[in-house]
């Protein structure tokens, strides 16, 4: 992974001496609350419900052990023993008092991390596929441009104060594990026609109030133009971007009015009238990158077992985790394991420090002292001996970490809700619990196969309700919380937005409403292989609308 050099450690040290003092003044009534919100929204600072909110960066999703233990001190003496880790890749802490941020961020900066642009109107956190490096079908691992890309970014002078936040996704595989198309700009490394690597350039996507998903503006893009292209697209957006409608300020706004064909136009105008300055990416530059993501000293293990899920090893609970929640690896003889935190009855996305502590231990012993987190708010062991494959379940087990429900109804993403958050409309944590209860049996969830479900207690969608194959949204009717139903969402393969079903449920009858979808699935599924979203994009939405409001049903 990336290692601070010295100017990077002082910048971080720095910014935590800045907002140290910041804090102080605001405390001592020296700075209005107007004045400190933009310092502390650009230090991830969040006022919400209850508590402030911390948000730190993960760059990439990548964590060393040594990081993970910090993350796992900074939850148990300054939180209430928990973190959050969240669609992007970051990890949020609900309850830090205030005047020990500055704390907080100085352990943070001691293992080379921070919490610079996790908010506001700036370029946020990069994120990537989870699997960057390990994945069989990837083009070249994605991580070295998603760091020179960080590094571009962090603290840019000229796109400090955009209209509002901009998020950049990356990925290198076809299956496009990185929801690249819901992101202001998405890159896909693609192969040139003599093999040479460049990028497939989208923007315009994002979900929220208004869910968009984004435009092809470059088909392939030399590898050397990747920051002066971005340059060229941010700058377009901050000159044309709408600052006096928060809800029409995104970059999908500008690209949907202008059109994409205008929009691409002005982008490659500007890219051209700005070749001979703009920042261009030296091949010896991106070599050195890629030596901080250079594979790990893999052993060469015999790759003669058999495969996954073929053959049972006599303990039905250690092969449904093994088909369900580990991955192939691109080297043979390990196998990538994902460390579910979606435990029946917990709050997705919820780790405890002292899971954190063991996780690291665990990751020290069996995976070269490396943690990572997905846009799914589970974590991964990337690069785990096959042989020590059991040892990692029992660990896990022991841990309540090993929910053998990956890429099931009960994977499902959640944001916080009304439990912290305080744009929230309807409570999230307590609907997940509810759909959890209702369908704990692990056979009929592998019967019912992949199925995806996202849930946002507000419109700005953190939960990613969009793009599920069941979405939820929490809205508020007269002071009570009501949740309306999409399906046919999806992030990839290919990436669709969901269908409102029709008008919303109350809290009590959304697990009764999603068995109903359920039901019609599997009277019209086609063979064991028809997903549940391939099924509603064959069928349409009309099936599962006349079951779930046929009968003893009063939508509002």
């Amino acid at each position: 992974m990336y290692r601070y050099d010295q100017i990077d450690q002082t910048l971080v040290n720095e910014r935590v001496a800045q907002f140290r003092d910041q804090t102080r003044r605001f405390l001592a009534g020296e700075l209005s609350e107007d004045e400190f919100r933009p310092l502390r929204l650009r230090n991830g600072l969040y006022i919400q419900r209850y508590a402030p909110m911390l948000r730190v960066s993960i760059p990439y999703g990548l964590l060393s052990t040594r990081q993970l233990r910090m993350l796992a001190h900074i939850a148990r003496t300054y939180d209430r023993s928990y973190g959050h880790f969240t669609t992007r890749q970051n990890i949020q802490y609900n309850w830090p008092a205030l005047e020990r941020v500055p704390d907080i961020l100085a352990d943070l900066a001691s293992v080379e991390m921070h919490a610079i642009q996790t908010s506001g109107n700036c370029i946020r956190n990069i994120t990537a596929d989870h699997l960057a490096g390990v994945a069989p079908d990837e083009i070249a691992d994605p991580r070295p441009y998603c760091e020179i890309i960080r590094q571009w970014a962090t603290l840019n002078p000229e796109f400090s104060y955009l209209p509002r936040k901009f998020k950049i996704a990356v990925t290198a595989s076809p299956a496009d594990r990185a929801a690249v198309e819901i992101h202001d700009v998405g890159v896909r490394l693609k192969r040139g026609p003599n093999a040479q690597i460049g990028f497939e350039i989208l923007a315009g996507g994002g979900l929220g109030r208004t869910p968009i998903l984004g435009k092809l503006i470059r088909s392939f893009l030399p590898q050397a133009d990747l920051l002066a292209y971005l340059e060229a697209i941010l700058r377009v957006y901050n000159r044309h971007g709408r600052r006096d409608n928060i809800h029409k300020a995104r970059i999908k706004i500008l690209v949907r009015t202008l059109g994409a064909e205008e929009f691409t136009r002005q982008v490659e105008q500007e890219f051209e009238a700005s070749r001979e300055f703009a920042p261009r990416l030296d091949a010896r530059d991106v070599a050195r990158m890629r030596g901080f993501f250079a594979p790990p000293p893999y052993q060469q293990l015999n790759d003669s077992s058999p495969e996954i899920g073929s053959v049972s090893s006599g303990t039905p609970t250690f092969d449904a985790w093994l088909r369900y929640n580990t991955r192939r690896h691109k080297v043979a003889g390990y196998r990538v394991v994902l460390v579910s935190l979606k435990k029946h009855g917990e709050a997705p996305g919820d780790i405890s420090a002292d899971q954190m502590d063991a996780l690291a231990q665990l990751a020290d012993r069996v995976s070269f002292g490396m943690v990572r987190a997905t846009h799914d708010q589970n974590l991964v062991l990337a690069d785990v001996p096959q042989s020590a494959l059991r040892e990692v379940w029992h660990e896990l087990d022991r841990l309540g970490l090993a929910t053998a429900n990956i890429g099931t109804l009960t994977d499902m993403i959640c944001c916080p809700g009304l439990d912290f958050c305080s744009l929230a409309n309807a409570g999230s944590i307590d609907v997940a619990k509810q759909i959890h209860a209702r369908f704990d049996d692990l056979d009929y969830l592998y019967d019912l196969g992949p199925i995806e479900i996202k849930m946002s207690g507000c419109m700005n969608a953190c939960g990613h309700h969009h793009i599920g194959h069941i979405g939820i949204l929490g809205v508020d009717k007269h002071g009570k919380e009501w949740y309306q139903i999409t399906i046919g969402g999806a992030s990839s393969g290919p990436a669709a937005l969901g269908e409102v079903i029709g008008p919303s449920v109350p809290k009590d009858q959304v697990s009764d409403t999603i068995a109903r979808l359920l039901e019609v699935y599997v009277r019209e599924r086609r063979g064991d292989d028809e997903r549940f979203v391939d099924a509603v994009r064959r069928i349409g939405i009309e099936p599962f609308q006349e079951r779930v409001y046929e009968t003893n049903h009063s939508p509002a």
